[in-house]
């Protein structure tokens, strides 16, 4: 992921910053408790592909 890219990118919700999971291929919303999936490189940044994340899994940063 491009670390340009990251600092411009926020969550479409609630214009929080996002976490890169390089493992997951995700960018993770702590507020929302949301992962946006990363396909071929290209962040989805839609709600309803989003992923919630289960209370017990740990964000970090």
């Amino acid at each position: 992921m491009d670390k340009k890219l990251l600092e411009i990118l926020v969550c479409p919700l609630c214009k929080g910053k996002l976490v890169y999971k390089k493992g997951e291929q995700e960018l993770i919303c702590k507020v929302d408790r949301l992962g946006f999936p990363i396909r071929d490189g290209i962040p989805v940044m839609l709600a309803d592909e989003a992923r919630e994340l289960p209370a017990d899994e740990e964000v970090v940063a």
